[in-house]
């Protein structure tokens, strides 16, 4: 089950996907639970997908607000166990598996103190309400899964049965031979994601605009659209910052990713990062903040990282320019590697096989 999934969505759109073809693949039945324009059922190739009518918060994303005509959806289906991605209006899912001995699993895509900091001029009071939420959503729920000790930090104070479950990457469509970066003296730079202030793309602008301002020979690409892009063109002022809109497959993503010397994926909010493995795997090096889960990924040997500031960033980026070489994006592309999709598949199977069992 989860919201805010739209037709161009991002990392987490990706995640259900993937997990959801690799249920299948190992032989299971998958049922998928979404808001949609209008209550639909539909059969794919990666199990059946249950639309909810649901209103739209954004032009890009709709939310389920009556989380009871979800779970008529879970009545009509009987799960044997279920993954909510979800803390909002799905999280009742919790409840309902209990009352049915179902076994339940709350999949940990944010970090909401973070999230909710971002949005508000004033952080008083939000670590104390998120942390009686994340104490109630720990009760509900017979698992968290985090993919990140950044993310499995949040839920240190509740009673959750936390699962570490890392994503992966796809190693296949991203891949070093997508393309190289063209030798002409200037440092190319990618930002690919949404253009939202919970990815902060305005970091990674001020980022290159300070390199910009140092006098360094940079262009900075963009991918992705978002309701900032007003914003953030306002911050790249007369430096060489270009922005291209959504780009519309894996693999042209790729060859944007491998034709760049530096990925810059610098959100401290992030709790994992598929962006930063994408760039890895194509043998780009990334550049990250120096908290978040973003940066438990990016090693010496891929990447570096600075405080959360343009200042510091930009000095990141400067240290990797005399190390740009094939070793520093061979190096890369082995970080990515460890991370496989199937051994995420694996760890999330053996949780729900527990879950249905009752194990618990």
């Amino acid at each position: 089950m989860a919201n805010f999934v739209g037709p161009t969505s991002g990392g987490m759109k990706v995640v259900i996907e993937t997990l959801g073809e690799g249920y299948v693949a190992a032989g299971h039945e998958r049922i998928l639970v979404v808001p949609g324009a209008r209550d639909a059922v539909e059969e794919t190739e990666s199990g059946i997908v249950v639309s909810v009518r649901a209103p739209k918060l954004t032009q890009q994303y709709r939310m389920i607000a009556k989380p009871w005509r979800a779970l008529e959806a879970l009545d009509r289906f009987r799960p044997t166990s279920i993954e909510v991605s979800d803390k909002w209006t799905l999280s009742p899912a919790g409840r309902w598996a209990a009352k049915r001995g179902v076994g339940s699993v709350l999949f940990s895509h944010e970090r909401l103190s973070d999230m909710l900091a971002m949005f508000m001029r004033r952080s008083f009071g939000v670590e104390q309400t998120v942390g009686a939420l994340n104490r109630r959503l720990a009760k509900r729920f017979d698992a968290v899964v985090v993919t990140s000790q950044f993310a499995a930090d949040e839920f240190r104070d509740t009673p959750a049965r936390l699962e570490l479950v890392p994503l992966g990457v796809d190693l296949t469509t991203f891949n070093p031979a997508a393309g190289t970066p063209e030798e002409d003296g200037v440092l190319k730079l990618i930002y690919a994601g949404r253009l939202s202030r919970e990815k902060s793309p305005q970091l990674a602008v001020a980022t290159a605009a300070e390199l910009y301002r140092r006098g360094r020979a940079v262009r900075m690409d963009l991918f992705g659209t978002g309701p900032d892009q007003a914003e953030l063109e306002s911050i790249a002022g007369d430096a060489p910052i270009f922005f291209h809109g959504f780009v519309d497959g894996r693999a042209e993503l790729a060859k944007r990713y491998a034709a760049a010397d530096v990925s810059l994926s610098v959100c401290p909010a992030e709790t994992f990062g598929l962006a930063v493995l994408e760039a890895m795997a194509c043998g780009t090096p990334v550049v990250t903040a120096n908290r978040g889960g973003a940066s438990e990924l990016v090693d010496a040997t891929a990447g570096a990282n600075g405080a959360a500031d343009p200042a510091s960033l930009a000095d990141a980026v400067e240290s990797l320019v005399p190390r740009l070489s094939p070793a520093l994006r061979a190096g890369a592309r082995a970080r990515a590697e460890q991370y496989a999709w199937q051994s995420t598949v694996r760890q999330m199977l053996a949780l729900h096989q527990d879950l249905a069992a009752g194990a618990l």
